[in-house]
């Protein structure tokens, strides 16, 4: 659906108010007499205003067609004492109060949470490309462990540059929402996309280091290919469901830029779930098999047992952000009020805009491999000669015109 066919039922709607607010004031009768003044009803092109005595307000509900308004709330229009419309100071024409329709104190904390999103993508964002640069420049580095590391860092990073766009360009601009322009409902598809993808690359995770305890004699080079067939190309598949049912959809489900959750949503939340707890049983049985190997591995000394098992389950421990599941700590979001919605909301966007920073700092920047590759880097760069140095080239001009100088010559 596009952005005219949206102004267009958005136009049904407003000709069809207008129909029945000319009937209801056709048919309705003056609650006043007749020699005192009032405003006569009208319709403003958005709601119907009765007839009103002069000196008074009318109130009637906020319109629901709007993006942003709530229709719970009110609006007000003022009658002056001389049977006229209040008209606005600035612009000179008649003016109904619609600024009371939108939660101002909603709207500010929406902001917030929604700052906090953009900024954890973006700080994610940076991190994920150092993270896929230092990965893919150290040669030394590269194994299919890596390989996995730099596919679940670059659907990570493609999808938080698409959430700071999706929050930029749509989410801040209720035009754009209004226009519902293909581009709009194309990045909503594309950012999903990566978003399914995303998840399917930590399940990837999940089962090749499940796959490699527990079956230690299995080719991982064929298993990396399979598991980028699963990575990159079922989340696919899915998307296409998705498009071709919310497209095929009534006017509600394809208005909006998409913005809002149907039941077509459940096409991506389903295969997301089923994700998130193969993982959650993955984890726990790769947390199982390390317990069994610790107790018949055999141990010197009393302490030696406890301090192994600690450490073995606190490695365990970090694959919860390689995994996703951090996202169980949220799984219901609390009815809108509730005591609980605000702090579900800073909870949700801290562990869903930084998951890629936690990833990127646990699996990249603190491990040891990586450290030692740049350290050594480091010092290569460091005390290598300077080449640009005039004496170093002038020594380097005499050798290789003379031949070896002897070590008094040298200085």
């Amino acid at each position: 659906m596009n952005g005219s066919s949206t102004h267009d039922q958005v136009d049904r709607i407003i000709h069809r108010r207008e129909q029945e607010c000319l009937l209801m004031l056709n048919s309705s009768t003056v609650a006043t007499p007749v020699s005192e003044l009032y405003c006569p009803g009208t319709f403003d092109g958005w709601s119907c205003w009765p007839d009103t005595p002069a000196g008074t307000s009318v109130q009637v509900p906020c319109p629901d067609f709007i993006t942003g308004f709530d229709p719970n709330r009110l609006a007000h229009k003022e009658c002056n004492t001389n049977g006229t419309w209040f008209r606005h100071p600035n612009s000179g024409n008649v003016w109904s109060n619609y600024t009371t329709c939108v939660n101002l104190d909603d709207l500010n904390w929406r902001q917030h949470v929604n700052r906090i999103y953009e900024v954890g993508y973006l700080v994610s964002l940076v991190a994920l490309l150092l993270s896929i640069f230092i990965l893919y420049h150290f040669k030394s580095l590269r194994c299919a462990r890596t390989t996995l590391h730099m596919h679940l860092f670059a659907s990570y990073a493609i999808n938080n540059a698409l959430w700071l766009l999706w929050y930029r360009l749509i989410v801040n601009d209720p035009d754009a929402i209004m226009n519902n322009g293909a581009e709009c409902q194309v990045l909503h598809v594309v950012l999903h996309y990566f978003l399914l993808a995303n998840y399917a690359w930590m399940l990837c995770e999940g089962f090749y280091l499940h796959t490699l305890l527990v079956n230690a004699f299995i080719s991982e080079s064929r298993l990396v290919k399979w598991l980028c067939v699963l990575g990159w190309a079922v989340p696919v598949l899915i998307i296409i469901v998705y498009t071709a049912l919310r497209a095929a959809g009534p006017g509600a489900d394809t208005s909006e830029c998409w913005i809002n959750e149907n039941k077509y949503t459940l096409v991506l939340g389903v295969p997301v779930c089923v994700s998130m707890v193969l993982n959650l049983g993955f984890l726990c049985n790769i947390l199982r098999v390390l317990l069994v190997k610790l107790r018949a591995a055999p141990h010197v000394g009393s302490n030696r047992p406890s301090s192994t098992l600690l450490q073995a389950v606190r490695a365990t421990l970090l694959l919860v952000p390689l995994l996703g599941l951090n996202y169980l700590v949220t799984p219901f979001r609390p009815p809108p009020g509730h005591y609980y919605e605000k702090a579900y909301e800073v909870i949700s966007a801290t562990t869903a805009s930084f998951q890629g920073l936690c990833v990127a700092i646990m699996f990249c920047f603190c491990n040891g491999e990586v450290v030692a590759q740049i350290k050594r880097k480091w010092q290569h760069l460091m005390f290598r000669p300077r080449a640009n140095s005039c004496t170093a080239t002038t020594v380097s001009f005499v050798r290789s015109t003379n031949g070896p100088v002897n070590n008094e010559d040298n200085v």
